[in-house]
């Protein structure tokens, strides 16, 4: 495709910002706004200076070019100094995307998301009025998912013979209870999905799809009617019948024998949940959502250091003791 075309929309994209819009740059996070839009350049202003610098069109161009000629996807710390900006207003056309894990910057043919932390487009949008609602569901899938994956960013999951016990008891305990909870609110979800999907019509979401479909489940008659049509149909009595365990552990209340004498038994040892601690979560959580609270605030870099010190603290208020109390609920 023509780099016009792609010019274009990405003029569009800057266009519809919203004025107090602001981007960070992948290699550097420093914030910065659009402030003028131009046919040959688009001029960005940093935060918390006067500072304004202009993206030129060709610029953009070459880098465009040097995605194509990289396969597809283009290794951020190529770019040369101070050009990380030209990756962040990249990003705002659908067609690029910046992936700050692997620190690549990726052509593709899906819409993407951008390096826009905040401020809304002036256009609407189906999706503008989800993010500015966003809220805290007051769910506690919602709680320990997120403190799961603050577990998840401390300690690597891919190495877990290297991770401490109280790390694997934190992240055990914390699966469990997010696959708990998953479970409950998955029922309550495919209760009310049932009632909108018709059979053998998939209906398509952004993650995936799901169908309405049947499944049978038996359960016999009574034990004498079952035996009684069988007969009279020339199955005799003893072909059907079979050893129920109720009934054999019945049996083994009223005997002397042992379960041995008439069960196969194989023993495997497991681990399971014993107890949580919900005031540590508790504390943990808060500090996490303080944290949350910042920082997406360009004005609340004074405010860093605070938060660092209120992870400190928290970090000892839950740091492994042994003996240490627990809390009762399971």
């Amino acid at each position: 495709m023509p780099f016009t075309a792609s010019w274009r929309t990405l003029l569009d994209e800057c266009d519809a910002l919203a004025e107090d819009a602001t981007l960070i740059t992948p290699l550097t996070d420093t914030r910065f706004r659009i402030t003028d839009v131009q046919e040959p350049r688009i001029v960005i202003e940093f935060v918390g200076s006067s500072d304004s610098q202009p993206l030129q069109r060709e610029q953009f161009e070459t880098l465009a070019e040097r995605i194509t000629d990289a396969g597809g996807t283009f290794d951020l710390q190529r770019l040369p100094p101070d050009a990380d900006p030209y990756a962040a207003v990249l990003s705002l056309h659908p067609r690029y995307e910046i992936d700050d894990r692997e620190g690549t910057l990726t052509e593709t043919d899906e819409p993407t998301t951008s390096k826009l932390i905040k401020g809304a487009s002036t256009q609407p949008d189906d999706t503008e009025g989800d993010a500015a609602d966003r809220t805290e569901p007051d769910l506690d899938i919602y709680a320990d998912m997120l403190l799961l994956i603050d577990a998840l960013e401390r300690h690597d999951p891919i190495a877990l013979e290297e991770c401490e016990t109280p790390a694997l008891i934190n992240l055990y305990t914390l699966l469990s209870d997010v696959q708990r909870n998953a479970g409950d609110l998955r029922q309550a979800v495919r209760e009310v999905l049932l009632g909108r999907l018709h059979h053998d019509q998939p209906v398509h979401g952004q993650y995936g799809s799901v169908q309405r479909t049947s499944r049978r489940n038996r359960s016999l008659k009574d034990d004498d009617a079952v035996i009684d049509i069988l007969e009279d149909a020339g199955i005799p009595r003893e072909r059907i019948m079979a050893v129920a365990r109720e009934k054999v552990d019945e049996a083994l209340d009223v005997t002397e024998l042992s379960e041995s004498d008439v069960y196969e038994i194989e023993e495997s040892e497991y681990v399971r949940k014993a107890d949580v601690d919900e005031e540590r979560k508790e504390t943990r959580l808060q500090g996490l959502k303080d944290q949350l609270a910042l920082s997406d605030d360009p004005d609340a870099e004074d405010l860093r250091q605070e938060v660092d010190d209120l992870e400190q603290r928290i970090e000892e208020l839950t740091e492994f003791k042994p003996g240490t109390e627990v809390g009762s609920r399971s």
